[in-house]
């Protein structure tokens, strides 16, 4: 089956059979207004018309919902075939030189359909091709105007006199084949190479469809993992909890101890109530929030809550945008995204980081400075991919990263249609820049 769609063979056929209707309205007009052509005219006529008619149909049936099967292309090729066997017929059968042309609607199948409907055309055209070389009506021999213009043609062309001579139309004949092969190479080139752009844009979307999906295993694997170590580290970090309290009760007389020990029971709180929250949150969809936030509300409630967990970083934040803002229907795991670029950031620029954000009615950006070493180029490139990570051990109170928060950070964004770039600043430090659009973050609210 073949979706009607920009690479589908359909419009292609509706612009070909547009041209030909025309180019025949065009060469039926010369040869009787014109060159005086004792044809079949109204026959001739018949058949321009029908296929009129029948673009027209083609084109209602683009405006359907409908998928369009292989044998309904192969069922419209027939019918150009058909039309085409019955006008040469009508004007010299095999010796006309436009009998070439059942080339093109077989290159069309050989392109587009699979092998079988391909030798179904080959058959076809080859049979009708011996038909005309049998039965057909002869072309008039050139007369008055025609005759002249054969002569001369003949003359400026240099064919032998025993080819050109009185009332034969053998320049005629030799003109019309060169006008059919422009006309063939120019319909072949254009739908062939449209045709190899299609196709070529399909194998980039398959390519990419593939990449997402391999990505889509690598989150759930992480997923999976994640859940587990969520599940198993709960009963540790229970035990530790309880064990701290008790040293506090047994170490009361001891302040500079008891504050340690205050310190490390609220890191163990902090990170059962993450692992909880995590757990809670997971599958979670806007969908399920219950209330929705503007956009300026969303990303100040995102700053605080960052600051809670990191209070010694200063940040200097910067909300520029349309107000009053649009309303998004916020999403979990969009919030731990860029809670973890700020973490990065920080972890960088352990001074004090730049945040400032930017929207429209279309999109909204998110620029987060560091103050760090940089990124080099070679890393910015492989960043998003699991274990690649510009943490590394140096910094004592850093520890080396895995290079997984970035990539879950990166698959989240762009599963919204946005984008993460990480680009190295000329003095020093790395911007970190998202793109979102907001008709991602707002449908929901409609």
């Amino acid at each position: 089956m073949v979706l009607i769609t920009a690479s589908s063979p359909l419009p292609r056929l509706l612009a070909l059979r547009r041209i030909s209707v025309l180019a025949q309205t065009i060469v039926l007009l010369l040869a009787i207004a014109w060159l005086k052509m004792p044809l079949l005219i109204t026959p001739m006529i018949s058949v321009t018309v029908f296929l009129a008619f029948f673009n027209l149909y083609t084109q209602w049936r683009l405006q359907q919902a409908r998928t369009v099967s292989d044998d309904e292309v192969f069922a419209h090729l027939l019918v150009d075939v058909a039309a085409l066997g019955v006008l040469l017929y009508l004007s010299g059968g095999s010796a006309n030189p436009f009998v070439s042309l059942f080339l093109v609607p077989l290159t069309i199948a050989a392109t587009v359909l699979p092998a079988g409907h391909a030798w179904a055309m080959a058959g076809a055209t080859t049979l009708i091709y011996t038909f005309l070389m049998f039965w057909n009506l002869p072309l008039p021999a050139p007369h008055g105007e025609l005759a002249r213009l054969d002569t001369l043609l003949a003359r400026a062309s240099g064919i032998a006199p025993e080819h050109a001579g009185h009332a034969s139309g053998f320049a005629l004949h030799v003109l019309g084949m060169w006008l059919n092969f422009v006309v063939s190479a120019g319909i072949v080139a254009l739908f062939l190479t449209r045709m190899a752009a299609a196709l070529k844009s399909r194998e980039q979307e398959l390519a990419a469809a593939r990449e997402g999906a391999l990505r889509n295993e690598q989150i759930l694997a992480l997923g999976t993992l994640a859940a587990s170590a969520a599940h198993k580290l709960g009963t540790p970090l229970s035990t530790m909890a309880v064990v701290l309290r008790e040293m506090e009760l047994s170490h009361q007389n001891s302040p500079e101890l008891s504050s340690d020990l205050v310190l490390l029971r609220g890191q163990v709180d902090e990170c059962k109530r993450i692992l909880s929250q995590t757990l809670a949150s997971a599958g979670q969809s806007r969908d399920d929030s219950p209330d929705s936030l503007s956009l300026h509300a969303y990303l100040e409630r995102l700053l605080e809550e960052w600051q809670l967990i990191r209070p010694r970083v200063t940040i200097e934040a910067k909300l520029n945008g349309n107000l009053p803002a649009p309303l998004i229907a916020t999403d979990r795991t969009l919030e731990h995204a860029l809670l973890n670029l700020l973490d990065n950031a920080a972890d960088a620029s352990p001074t004090g980081l730049k945040f400032e954000a930017n929207w429209d009615e279309r999109k909204l950006r998110i620029d987060i400075i560091d103050q760090g070493s940089g990124i080099s180029p070679e890393t910015s490139e492989k960043l998003g991919t699991p274990f690649i990570s510009t943490k590394h051990g140096d910094d004592p109170e850093i520890s080396g990263g895995l290079g997984i928060g970035f990539f879950l950070t990166n698959a989240t964004i762009e599963r919204m249609g946005g984008r993460v770039e990480l680009l190295a600043l000329p003095a020093g430090g790395t911007l970190t820049r998202v793109t979102l659009p907001l008709s991602r973050l707002t449908q929901a609210c409609q």
